[in-house]
Order: C-alpha cells, then structure tokens, then sequence
C-alpha cells in the first residue's frame, strides 16, 4: 500500500522536539534533513575534537513516514502547529525497495585494477582488486567524486608495508583499499559510532585486517600516510591533530574539498606539509602533502 511522506519545517531548537513528538504519534518512521540543502547555506554537521557538534542544521525538514489515510489536520493539532504551517506532503508508492535500490548502484572502476562491486554482483574484472561494499548508512561508497579522487591518490601512491590512518573513515573504504593495496598498519577513526561499526563490517566482509575506532580510543603515534576525505572547515580546525599524527617525511592526502577552496586549504597546510594539488574531478580537489 501507498503511504505519505510529511515534511515539516523547523529551526534549530525545534527540530528534535518535532521528531520525537511525531514517532509518538504513531509515524513510522522519521528524519531530520537541512532545508538549505542544495544551497549556498547548506551547513555540514560534524563533531570532530575541538569543534562545535550542532544538535540540528539551523533550517530543517523534519520528515515523517506516515500511513496513507493519515488525518493531517488532526496530527497539526496533535503536534500543536497552526494549520499554515510550512509543509510538503507526497505520496510514497509501494515498491520493492530492495530491487530498486540494488538496480542503482552497478560495480564502479576506480582505475584498470581497482573496482568497487556491491555484494550482489559480480566482479567485472577477476583480476583486478576488488573492494566490496554495499550503498549503507555510512559516507562513502565510492560514487562521489572525493572517494574516488582519494582511492586513485591511494593506489598511485602507497607504498607497501607504510602505516595509514584514514582519518573520518566513514565506511572503511579508504582504509580497506590500503590493507588490499599492501598497507602494513592500518587504523581508521570516525567520530560517528555508526561509522566505525560499518567499517569494521565492511573490512570483515572484505577478509583484511583494520582496527576502526572512534578519535580518543585511537592507538596512539605517527602515520606514514594520513587520508582525510571530510569537508573544508573540519579540515582547517583539525590541521595540528592531523599534523600531529604524520610522521616527518611522511604524506597526507587530503579531499572533501571544492576546487575553489583549494587554495586556502593548501595554504592553511602549508604551515606543516609541503602541499600541491594532485587531481581534480568535478569540482572537487585532493590535495597531496610531506610532512616537513
């Protein structure tokens, strides 16, 4: 059967609240989006060490599942908010969810020997190295332009036996093509508990051996390489911890990054590494470093 999706505005200091009043209601689901989204405004969330964690963007949707003969007027009153209130309903057809998702997501080729393949296929390539993984609730399934940029830094320039931590890991992508490109130690850190736990399920399905954790349970000491595919300003407010865990000599590959921000962030890590770009793609940067 047919259900109803209700997007429902609210600011900051709403936005929880409405959540949590609507699964009391009776929705069957609900979720928190940013309104500015697709915008110049849109506002990343992030909770790294030393930076503010927002308990919501500043414009949400608050986004709720619904049964398809819902009475909205009387879930407006319900929730206490005026009929006027800013809104959009649609209606969510029945389908199978499951064909449907896997029909979207194909093997990808990074480059000649490295594919990304999701469970359900087959490897295009027997003899290439192949990373499994499933679209999931973590970033980074390879179809942004960032993950890519990062596996093709990755697989150009790691050297067997080096130590890497991919710092925001998100689903282990970046640290589990290290262990199949020859990495020794492998460490990968994610503030998002959800994160380190798909990462950890990912390298298990991909039989390597990676330790995931969250930024303070980290094993301690300095990389050889560090890879950070994560956006611009956590990037600027976490250059001396990242600096910090490189050892002299050592590299670090850099992505998440607009190419017109580039600049900025190359001269920000300037102040640590000797920095260059390595490669744009659809205007997004990764950006390359030694320690110096």
């Amino acid at each position: 059967m047919p259900w109803l999706s209700l997007k429902l505005a609210a600011n900051q200091d709403e936005a929880e609240g409405l959540a949590d009043a609507l699964m009391d209601t009776g929705a069957l689901s609900v979720s928190i989006e940013d309104r500015d989204a697709g915008t110049a405004a849109e506002a990343p969330q992030f909770g790294e060490p030393g930076l503010d964690e927002p308990r919501a963007w500043a414009h949400n949707w608050v986004v709720a599942l619904l049964e398809a003969n819902a009475d909205l007027p009387a879930l407006f009153a319900q929730l206490g908010l005026a009929a006027d209130h800013e809104h959009r309903v649609e209606e969510v057809k029945e389908q199978d969810w499951v064909r449907l998702t896997q029909s979207q997501f194909d093997p990808i080729p990074i480059s000649e020997r490295l594919w990304i393949v999701p469970s359900w296929h087959t490897a295009p390539d027997p003899q290439a190295i192949t990373l499994v993984l499933d679209p999931g609730l973590a970033f980074g399934t390879g179809s942004h332009p960032t993950t890519r940029l990062c596996l093709q830094w990755l697989e150009a320039n790691l050297k067997g036996g080096a130590s890497v931590l991919d710092y925001g890991c998100g689903s282990g992508i970046l640290a589990i093509a290290a262990v199949k490109l020859g990495a020794g130690q492998v460490v990968g850190v994610d503030v998002d508990a959800q994160a380190v736990t798909a990462s950890r399920d990912n390298a298990e399905r991909n039989q390597v051996t990676a330790a995931f954790s969250l930024p303070d349970a980290a094993p301690a000491g300095q990389f050889d390489v560090l890879v950070a595919n994560i956006l611009t300003n956590p990037l600027k407010a976490l250059l001396p911890l990242l600096a910090a865990r490189v050892r002299p000599g050592g590299r670090i590959a850099l992505s998440g990054i607009l190419a017109e921000q580039g600049e900025e962030v190359m001269a920000l890590y300037g102040q640590a590494f000797a920095m260059r770009l390595w490669r744009e793609a659809e205007g997004w940067v990764c950006l390359e470093g030694r320690k110096t």
